[in-house]
């Protein structure tokens, strides 16, 4: 970027992003420094992609006028702990309104590729058209600039995530990739493929682990464009971090940001894993299609139980200190560390894992690792073969499908095979579209046709406004069971308030973990900006940006179709009450209408103007 203020809340104007856009079906490319709206263009991510999208009239998906625009955030690349994130931004194959209009969506990942990418000194890329030919884009660092380049992708036709970027980094071992899988290469039938992102411990160790940007399918797009891989080259140039930086990241790891997530060693939960220990005290882990039996089963996957069966290595992103990672193996006969098989983070683990009735830790990691070497999103993934197998075990005279069941590892196995190669669109195309063809939706776990996250409904109406997945854009998935609030006004205030600013990590370029609990508008992130770039700049200045940015990504699913009756919680919770889930009702018809007419009597006078 190009900075000439040190204000950027008042001048943004005086600050330029460097973008390529490249013509997949010409192969043209023109770069341009563009001069920053506002803040949230300044900031980056979302905040800047989703004004560009509200300039486009997009009626489907897969039409050669949406764009495929990847850019980063401002503190991609800096000294800040967890600065690491990619942003995916396009409309979206599987999130829509009833209308059948595609809402505007981004998914994001770590990983290194989002600093590499941000280092070879380009801000943002945008893919246009189609190409009439597999090709994947090398963005390469040079004396003179960056440079973009389109290359022939034939030899990467049909390799999964990993193999794919093993075979490119045989060609650029000074690089970092994004890549999809074969979900996304059969995106006529698959809506949820994701975008896989290198990593340094991937590279070296040549297991695969990857990150992903899962949500909305924006590997799908990518695959429609058929532009399969990015491969980003630049000089590492990560500069020592300065005392106010450094003082964050310590907060970062000691404060309260990240605590719960910490390894065990360190006085943590060990990873997002510890989800399992905080709901199942409530019964509040999905169980056979978020309906928790109010039994002992979800402990069979507890951390403590795996490690029986299994080794557990902690691993941390590049030059992160939080450490959040599980990575499972096999346990030899003699005892030593086998096999990989994959990484338990809680969403993954309960939707592939316990929500679908598979309780041993091999077989989830199992189907774990096959989702993300196909390239889905395994919360889409996991809950719409949930869906299947809930209709299945009420209908067991005409099952659907495989005839899947609940527990059945197997035929689990073959749905996932066959939607990543798409052979099964009706579980490619998400839960939405499956409930709709059988015509029993109140029990399909979507909130405006996009898959839910692994924290029950009934614990989460804030489920209903969040515009990009329940956990990344609404952060009220722990304000029942973590804080204890079940008033209205409690939940008034977060949705409306306080827990939409988690959507602010996906401007900026930083992972959730850096302060999960109040976003980005906080004086850590304020010194670090002051530091990196010598900004002047309140914490109240960045909050009304990312408000602004939250309530435009809203404006934007009216403008698709979206009307007041599609922002509700799955119809089960609250027509059938599940008596096993030990948490105060918050979810009942009486308090879940008097929630919407609060909610909307709020947002609905500020959605006025945001589009235009």
């Amino acid at each position: 970027m190009k900075i000439n203020t040190t204000t950027p809340a008042t001048n943004p104007e005086s600050i330029y992003y460097q973008r390529c856009t490249v013509n997949l079906s010409t192969g043209k490319m023109e770069f341009a420094e563009v001069p920053c709206r506002n803040l949230e263009d300044v900031l980056g991510g979302f905040g800047r992609s989703f004004q560009d999208l509200a300039r486009r009239k997009i009626e489907n998906a897969y039409c050669d006028e949406n764009p495929l625009i990847v850019n980063t955030g401002l503190l991609t690349g800096s000294t800040a702990m967890t600065g690491l994130r990619t942003y995916f931004s396009g409309y979206s194959p599987i999130k829509g309104s009833k209308k059948g209009l595609p809402a505007a969506m981004w998914s994001t990942g770590s990983g290194k590729f989002g600093a590499k990418f941000k280092w070879t000194g380009l801000d943002e890329l945008i893919f246009e058209n189609r190409s009439d030919k597999p090709v994947y884009a090398v963005i390469k660092e040079t004396e003179s600039g960056p440079v973009v380049e389109l290359k022939p992708a034939d030899r990467l036709v049909g390799l999964g995530t990993h193999d794919k970027i093993m075979e490119l980094q045989k060609e650029y071992p000074d690089a970092h990739f994004a890549a999809i899988g074969q979900a996304g290469e059969n995106w006529q039938n698959n809506y949820m493929g994701a975008v896989a992102l290198s990593t340094e411990n991937q590279l070296k160790s040549k297991e695969d682990k990857c990150r992903f940007a899962g949500r909305g399918g924006m590997g799908s797009l990518m695959g429609y464009k058929n532009l399969l891989a990015l491969v980003a080259q630049s000089t590492d140039k990560m500069a020592k971090p300065s005392e106010l930086v450094k003082a964050a990241n310590l907060n970062v790891i000691k404060g309260g940001g990240s605590a719960r997530i910490q390894p065990i060693s360190r006085g943590g939960g060990g990873g997002t894993w510890a989800a399992y220990d905080v709901l199942q005290e409530f019964h509040a882990v999905p169980v056979n299609n978020f309906r928790p039996q109010g039994n002992a089963i979800p402990e069979k996957l507890f951390r403590e139980n795996v490690e029986k069966t299994h080794d557990v290595k902690i691993e941390a992103c590049y030059r992160c200190g939080i450490t959040c990672h599980n990575n499972i193996y096999e346990r030899e006969a003699d005892g030593s560390r086998g096999e990989f098989l994959a990484k338990f983070d809680y969403e993954p683990l309960n939707l592939l894992g316990t929500n679908i009735g598979i309780h041993e830790a091999g077989q989830a990691a199992r189907l774990i690792q096959l989702g993300d070497n196909y390239g889905m999103d395994a919360i889409s993934l996991g809950v719409t073969i949930s869906y299947a197998m809930a209709y299945n075990e009420r209908h067991p005279e005409a099952p659907i499908l495989n005839g899947v069941n609940f527990g059945d590892y197997e035929k689990a196995r073959e749905l996932i095979i066959a939607a990543g190669e798409g052979r099964c669109p009706e579980i490619g195309k998400g839960s939405m579209r499956l409930s709709e063809e059988t015509g029993e939706t109140d029990y399909a776990y979507h909130v405006k046709g996009l898959e839910i996250a692994a924290y029950q409904p009934e614990s989460n109406p804030g489920y209903a406004w969040a515009i990009a997945g329940g956990h990344m854009s609404m952060g009220t998935y722990g304000l029942l069971t973590r804080e204890g609030k079940s008033d209205i006004d409690s939940w008034v205030q977060g949705i409306t308030e306080d827990k939409l600013h988690i959507v602010g990590f996906d401007m900026i370029g930083l992972c959730k973990f850096f302060d999960i609990a109040k976003g980005i508008g906080t004086q850590m992130v304020v010194d670090c900006l002051k530091s990196e770039f010598d900004f002047e700049i309140t914490a109240e200045e960045i909050r009304a940006a990312v408000r602004r940015a939250f309530l435009r990504g809203m404006a934007l699913e009216f403008r698709q179709g979206y009307s007041k009756d599609e922002f509700r919680i799955p119809a089960e919770v609250y027509k059938n009450p599940n008596p096993n889930v030990k948490l105060p009702n918050i979810t009942s018809p009486e308090f879940l209408t008097k929630l919407e007419e609060r909610v909307w009597e709020i947002f609905e006078p500020e959605l006025e103007g945001l589009l235009d």
